[in-house]
């Protein structure tokens, strides 16, 4: 274990410059125009993980490759499946970025690019803990590896599910360690035990077949804009609770322990609203911040379109309207039941005079965890070994679809490894990943892998 630390050590500058590399090539899955970045992208990451010691190569399925890597030395030890993603969110909007997006720049010790932290960063540090564990630690390791680095978990493909069912056998694990979760705080990591599942849809309001002249027509049609502002109202009541029927059935509520757990959790309110930007706190009367953050479902409002919205003035009743919703949902929660309550509450409230298309997008369930098991321990002192701080346990508000494809396909238990500052600003211009947290998650792999 020292001996690897140690390589660490001497090869820090090397480390970095091959994350600014990794950094420089904009492989944004959801993009088809950067199709080629990405496989640029994947053969870097498979490139570096042969180079880590590794057996390596690529699934081609629907899509994107999905990258894999697996060093088996004995099949009585017990085995690691280590998953991250090389593809980005585009970086739009561009003009708000501070630097260039795929021109890593180091601010204040923090790295600014896109992908840094979301997860270009954490991911390769688990790669390259096995590269001080092999090349500076003498080789052998007491547990089997096997790496698998999508390319697709920014846009939904399906190319990692298609791997992980055409590969169940072999991909048996004895938990997943996925490190793209955030830590507590600076310098504090944390072992995130929940995430929020995941219901998208998309509703559009038309009306006339064509923008029309609003002197002409104005009070005399239903404007598309409007029933859409009305729709939209309809989602929340005057407390900040989702007004949708059957929405909260199966919640799994805030029990005494949690709800001990969370406020054992040091949070800032006042640092909070500076790091967000806005003026007052807001949400589900009856919680707190964190609670609402971690342990209750919300209802979310992602985007309007419609009518025109340019410079000056252009007097229409325009044609159609629409939005883009997504609902964070915790246990108990189902998400089929969910959408088909989001479609009929919309279609009961729809004005007349307009015509409603409810679209269906991805769906994921929550996840929620045992935060005492064997391996979960070992995470938190591999975590606690490398910041050299006890790791906290939290729940995130976030969703990462993949675990649960983990659970159905292999039933294996996820480690989330939260290893970078929070605030990183992750699908935002300006994303940052403070360099330190970046070798901090390179001791955390080696202690993990290396002190099973």
């Amino acid at each position: 274990m020292d001996a690897a630390l140690r390589y660490l050590e001497s090869n820090r500058d090397r480390f970095k410059d091959l994350l600014f590399e990794y950094l420089r090539i904009p492989s944004i899955s959801a993009q088809k125009e950067y199709a080629h970045e990405s496989r640029r992208a994947a053969d870097f990451v498979q490139a570096l993980l042969e180079d880590a010691g590794l057996e390596a190569g690529q699934f081609e399925g629907d899509g994107l490759p999905t990258v894999y890597g697996a060093r088996v030395e004995d099949e009585s030890k017990p085995t690691l499946l280590v998953y991250g993603h090389y593809d980005v969110q585009p970086a739009e909007p561009l003009e708000l970025w501070e630097t260039p997006p795929f021109e890593p720049t180091i601010v204040d010790g923090e790295i600014r690019a896109r992908g840094c932290a979301d997860d270009k960063g954490p991911s390769l540090a688990m790669a390259l803990a096995v590269e001080c564990l092999v090349k500076g630690g003498g080789g052998s390791l007491p547990v089997n590896l096997r790496f698998i680095l999508e390319g697709e978990e920014e846009c939904g493909g399906p190319v990692v599910e298609q791997y992980l069912r055409a590969h169940q056998e072999e991909l048996k694990a004895d938990a997943v360690v996925i490190a793209d979760t955030s830590g507590l705080s600076k310098g504090t990591p944390a072992l995130c035990y929940g995430l929020r599942g995941l219901v998208a849809t998309e509703i559009t309001v038309t009306g006339p077949a064509r923008d029309l002249h609003s002197g002409t027509y104005g009070g005399t049609l239903a404007n598309p804009a409007t029933a859409l502002a009305q729709l939209v109202a309809s989602l929340h009541d005057a407390e900040g609770r989702v007004a949708v029927d059957g929405f909260y059935d199966g919640v799994m509520d805030v029990d005494d322990a949690e709800r001990a757990r969370v406020a054992r959790i040091p949070f800032d309110e006042a640092a909070y609203l500076e790091e967000t930007g806005t003026p007052a706190l807001y949400g589900e009367a009856g919680y707190t911040t964190l609670e609402r953050k971690g342990s209750r479902p919300t209802c979310e409002v992602n985007g309007l379109f419609g009518g025109y919205s340019g410079e000056g003035v252009k007097t229409i009743v325009p044609a159609r309207a629409g939005a883009k919703i997504t609902c964070r949902l915790v246990p108990g929660q189902d998400p089929e039941r969910v959408a088909a309550a989001l479609k009929a509450h919309f279609e009961r409230h729809c004005p007349e005079g307009v015509r409603l298309e409810v679209e269906a997008g991805h769906r994921a369930p929550a996840v929620y965890t045992n935060p005492e098991t064997t391996w979960a321990k070992a995470a938190r002192a591999a975590m606690e070994k490398a910041f050299g701080v006890p790791a906290a346990l939290t729940r995130e508000g976030g969703s990462i679809p993949v675990v649960n494809v983990f659970d159905a396909v292999l039933g294996t238990q996820p480690l989330l490894l939260g290893t970078y500052t929070p605030g990183e600003k992750a699908h935002s211009p300006n994303e940052r990943y403070f360099l330190e947290d970046f070798y901090a998650a390179i001791r955390t792999g080696i202690h993990l892998f290396g002190g099973a």
